[in-house]
């Protein structure tokens, strides 16, 4: 015969039992503090709930123009489920990119790495933020490089959180997935759109030595904006520096960053933030249209027209970037292997600019899906 040890619970902890098995786990609002599948506290979506009245939206509705594609369709879902399948965290649901419904209904979808956890807060970014304490995936390099084989991908953006509460910030393990993407399909194009690993050479060393063609780090806004918009452990002169030392470590690497305008600069901040980006070297930069996450973010100043997008990339390509992508929706890692085609990831005609010629030498674009 056998025998069985059974707990004994008090009546409150049969309750409280019974009362877990009967009713549907709570939903998290917005702004609150739960603790997620590996026991992490984080808060949902990045930011706490506030109240000031600088949080009210006075825009009134979104303009036609910012009208995005609906998630849906055959490839949606088999982009959605490998995605499912192989445990990966993506950018695109994580910070409720309003892409998401095109680019994976192309095939296609930007990785992040890490896990779903940041350990900052800037309050443009609705990925939930807290303490990860160390955890990292020990089979995210493999089940990214097999992602990446199975949607046949040829080209592959890769992000992640912050992980401040690791020693190099991640770069090792941002740079293990690399390379078993390029041990599996060693003829896919990487671009790595890293955080800014508090600035360490060593780390950024790491990450542009494992085989990436493509390194990115975003400024997000203008200097004058970084404090407001960004994590006080970010900053606009940090990534400067983070851009600067991968283009020295590496000068053959095509360096990227990004800005979201309607957040308060002006033109002649964002003239500015180009000519600091040139003075080092980057070589694309893209222009968005920033869009307010949730209530408990910061609020959109104002709207920026098709046509003001128009004449920054005008503005941009006449400093000597190789391409300035720019338009309402556009993002980072949008369409970001149709960069290399020159004609604003194919959102509009080919703007001709004075004295720029075509380079021979740079990665010749490629269509995913």
């Amino acid at each position: 015969m056998l025998w069985y040890r059974c707990r004994k619970y008090t009546v409150g902890e049969q309750a409280e039992r019974l009362t877990s098995m009967s009713t549907p786990p709570k939903r998290v609002v917005s702004g609150e503090k739960f603790r997620n599948e590996h026991g992490m506290a984080v808060i949902k979506d990045g930011m706490k709930l506030r109240h000031q009245a600088e949080e009210s939206n006075t825009l009134g509705r979104k303009p036609s123009w910012l009208r995005a594609q609906i998630p849906g369709g055959e490839r949606f879902e088999a982009v959605k489920k490998n995605v499912a399948t192989h445990r990966l965290s993506t950018v695109c649901a994580e910070s409720h990119c309003p892409n998401m419904g095109e680019c994976w209904s192309n095939g296609t979808a930007t990785i992040m790495l890490m896990g779903s956890v940041c350990t900052r807060a800037c309050r443009f970014c609705a990925v939930d933020t807290g303490n990860p304490r160390g955890w990292l995936d020990a089979e995210e390099p493999e089940n990214t490089a097999r992602s990446v084989e199975l949607m046949g991908l040829r080209y592959v953006v890769l992000t992640s959180v912050d992980r401040d509460d690791l020693d190099d910030g991640g770069a090792t393990h941002y740079a293990d997935c690399i390379r078993a993407i390029k041990t599996h399909t060693p003829e896919v194009v990487v671009e790595a759109l890293t955080p800014d690993f508090d600035g360490d050479p060593s780390a950024i060393e790491c990450v542009v030595a494992s085989g990436l063609e493509v390194f990115a780090q975003n400024v997000e806004t203008v200097e004058r904006l970084t404090s407001r918009v960004r994590d006080p452990r970010a900053g606009y002169r940090k990534t400067l520096d983070v851009l600067a030392h991968a283009k020295r470590h590496r000068p053959d690497i095509i360096t990227k960053t990004s800005l979201m305008l309607g957040l308060g600069e002006s033109e002649a901040e964002i003239l500015e933030a180009f000519d600091d980006l040139r003075a080092i070297g980057v070589d694309i930069v893209t222009l968005g249209q920033y869009l307010r996450p949730t209530r408990n973010h910061l609020p959109v100043e104002r709207y920026v027209t098709p046509e003001e997008f128009d004449r920054y990339r005008v503005l941009g390509l006449e400093k000597g970037f190789m391409e300035v992508p720019s338009g309402p929706l556009v993002r980072s890692s949008y369409r970001a292997d149709r960069v290399f085609e020159k004609n604003n990831l194919g959102l509009a005609a080919p703007t001709r600019v004075p004295g720029q010629a075509s380079d021979p030498d740079r990665i010749q674009a490629v269509n995913v899906g």
